[in-house]
């Protein structure tokens, strides 16, 4: 797909650029559903995007928000590889949007992202701004990004009636919108976004997020809009022939079983 919503392209941006300043930009090497989605590592990604889709068909699932309990569970790299794994289908409009407005997670790892453009924050500033003049468009990876933008006060922009407005642009858009949401306990937010999505995705980052953060950010997310648990960075063993699975989902004691699992034991 050469064209994504009237979004500018990467060489509308950037003319002549040396190799070294290239390799600098690259995406961050964990990000394997862009760089190397047909490795091993990639197919961990490919388990939850094809339940993604289902529920895409089944129930008109479109707007996904990642978060996690604390800052460095690993929800940026999960948001990234899940769009990235949705849009290697050539029919997909997959977005991404960082909503992380106070660290801009995405940024930091989509090296190639324009820094002097606009994003979300600006979107949401500025009503003259409609989401396509936020986007920038990725088309050998068949992707297009809002980048968060530069913002004062994260919450009441994330709160406002424009924020709606943006998202529903983008539904009207996008097969696909996923958000990589600020972590749910050290900030209000998710609960300010929790109004546009669809549902949520909690990565947790294993053997590290204590259990009461985890139960706390369960607290926060309505129950009906948990899709499911990504337990992240596992190091149990699945297979003696491929090794360590880094990233599965299995249920929490005291909570109900998230779609993942479930569709992992009817399987």
């Amino acid at each position: 797909m050469s064209t994504v919503f009237g979004a500018r392209t990467w060489g509308e941006h950037n003319r002549v650029r040396t190799t070294a300043a290239r390799r600098a930009e690259e995406p961050d090497e964990h990000l394997v559903s862009l760089l190397a989605p047909r490795s091993f590592e990639a197919e961990q990604y490919r388990v939850l995007a094809h339940t993604i889709g289902d529920l895409h068909r089944e129930a008109g699932l479109r707007v996904i928000a990642v978060t996690s309990p604390a800052v460095g569970d690993g929800k940026t790299t999960t948001a990234v590889n899940l769009a990235g794994t949705l849009a290697q289908s050539p029919d997909a409009r997959v977005l991404l949007v960082d909503a992380d407005l106070r660290r801009h997670s995405v940024e930091e790892q989509f090296r190639l992202l324009d820094p002097g453009c606009p994003g979300l924050a600006e979107a949401v500033a500025t009503p003259l701004l409609a989401l396509a003049d936020v986007t920038q468009s990725f088309p050998a990876f068949n992707l297009a990004v809002v980048p968060a933008g530069r913002c004062e006060d994260a919450y009441e922009g994330l709160k406002s009636e424009r924020l709606a407005h943006i998202f529903r642009e983008a539904r009207d858009h996008y097969d696909y919108v996923v958000v990589d949401t600020p972590p749910v306990v050290p900030l209000p937010d998710c609960r300010a976004l929790a109004k546009v999505v669809d549902g949520f995705v909690m990565v947790v980052a294993a053997h590290k997020t204590p259990q009461r953060l985890l139960e706390e950010a369960l607290g926060v997310i309505e129950p009906a809009k948990l899709l499911g648990i990504v337990f992240n960075r596992n190091d149990r063993r699945m297979s003696d022939s491929y090794g360590y699975y880094g990233t599965y989902v299995q249920p929490l004691n005291g909570h109900r079983a998230p779609w993942w699992w479930r569709a992992r034991r009817r399987a």
